[in-house]
């Protein structure tokens, strides 16, 4: 079965009358489930995004050998404050992660954002969310709407249709970790960490269903509602023994300083959080300049350095030197003003895509400001990549329009090790993310025929 053929089949069978049945179901699920980002709905496209079983794999398989690379990084940056440097952490953070969290994996959680287009063999990882991976608990619910939808009962009279479920292996790694550093088999009592008015805030709701339906206490908590007394972190009256952090830790001391109370309850070893400050070593883009910098190459087997080669763009911290780029020296910062139409811009830790700038779709003067901005202040320059794209049925004036959509493909990443799960994401911008408002999620399926 080749993918295009499902495709097709799928939107064969979308009808006015069929799509128009599925598309108000699509909304009144989303309403009532609260899958919404802010104001806006998460999906607006009528199809999921599929996967065949072999590109999912591939995706396991090739993830897997590029976090052997990530881990050693990782383990030499630890114990090597030289090599640290490399990173670009800011002192305050230099202070957090001298704090050993407890437990093994610096990234019990977490994601890699990549494009996929396996016609031409291309897998290419832009970045690698080590922090706070968003969005599993919405591709779950997002996937269970879509297997409700009409046009899917007609679909899956001919193709078996799975879905990549990823709230489980969350609440394995958190309370895997919470064992791990509490040195004992214990079920914890989960707080889940964020500022109400964040607009993920329904994801967090999900996410607590779930681990009350798990048996496990959880509530949703404000970092400006909680309190350490008498040697426990207090939401209320609810004593928090695991934080499933989703604040952002620049946001954390940058509104309470570091010592905040949750920052001073983790360094005391009363509570437990997840992911920890040291994830924030490989959350850094610089994390895949460290990967690409010819400095490096005698850390990695020849196996990680063929993946590295084949799947991180080049990637460089922006500052005067001479850099290396397709093994030839270049001066780097007339190299970066000069090829502005096949290189980005990146702060090296912030989110949402703010700060990134696209040179080919930036003009010089605003290229040259952010050039300067980016030798002030940490950055990265990154090689452009090839955005792959597939036809999505939208409703629009009682009709189906097929519109071409970007799409990402961003596994999902457990203990820095394997990959079990997929999100997805549609935009008809090039920079595809759904906080900055042009994008869409969208459920992620493996399709083979019956």
């Amino acid at each position: 079965m080749s993918l295009r053929e499902a495709i097709n089949s799928y939107h064969d069978l979308l009808t006015d009358e069929l799509a128009g049945e599925s598309q108000f179901q699509l909304e009144s699920q989303q309403r009532m489930r609260g899958l919404f980002f802010g104001p806006r709905p998460l999906c607006n496209v009528l199809r999921p995004r599929f996967l065949t079983p072999e590109q999912y794999q591939f995706l396991q398989k090739r993830v897997h050998v590029l976090m052997g690379a990530f881990n050693k990084i990782y383990a030499v940056a630890i114990e090597n404050p030289t090599f640290r440097a490399q990173f670009g952490l800011l002192d305050w953070e230099e202070a957090l992660i001298a704090h050993n969290p407890g437990f093994r994996a610096p990234s019990p959680t977490s994601r890699v954002d990549t494009f996929f287009v396996t016609e031409r063999g291309g897998l290419r990882l832009t970045e690698y969310n080590a922090e706070t991976p968003a969005s599993p608990a919405y591709n779950d619910a997002l996937a269970e709407v879509f297997y409700g939808l009409p046009v899917m009962r007609e679909f899956l009279r001919h193709y078996e249709v799975r879905p990549l479920p990823s709230r489980h292996g969350v609440l394995h790694a958190l309370i895997d970790s919470y064992q791990q550093w509490l040195g004992r088999s214990e079920a914890p009592r989960i707080a889940i960490l964020d500022w109400r008015e964040v607009p993920s805030y329904s994801e967090f709701v999900l996410f607590a269903d779930y681990f009350k339906s798990q048996g496990i206490e959880c509530i949703i908590t404000d970092p400006r509602e909680v309190e350490y007394r008498d040697g426990r972190l207090m939401a209320g009256d609810f004593p928090i023994t695991l934080i499933y952090k989703r604040v952002l830790l620049s946001e954390l001391v940058e509104r309470g300083g570091l010592e905040q109370p949750v920052l001073q309850a983790v360094r005391d070893g009363a509570v437990c959080m997840v992911n920890p400050a040291r994830c924030k070593i490989l959350h850094k883009k610089a994390s895949l300049a460290v990967l690409s910098d010819e400095r490096n190459t005698e850390l990695f087997t020849t196996s990680e350095l063929e993946a590295i080669n084949a799947h991180i763009p080049w990637t460089c911290r922006v500052e005067e030197r001479i850099a290396t780029y397709r093994g030839k020296p270049i001066d780097l910062i007339p190299f970066i003003f000069e090829h502005r139409e096949e290189l980005v811009l990146k702060p090296n830790d912030d989110y949402g895509g703010h700060g990134i700038v696209l040179g080919w779709e930036a003009d010089a003067e605003t290229w040259a400001k952010t050039l300067q901005l980016a030798l002030e202040q940490p950055y990265i320059v990154q090689e452009r990549v090839a955005i792959p794209s597939e036809l999505y049925p939208n409703w629009i004036d009682g009709q189906v329009v097929l519109i071409d959509r970007m799409l990402d493909t961003n596994p999902l990443v457990f203990y820095g090790d394997y990959v079990d799960g997929c999100l997805s994401r549609l935009s008809t911008q090039a920079l595809l993310n759904v906080s900055a408002g042009s994008g869409s999620a969208v459920a992620t399926f493996i399709v083979e025929k019956r």
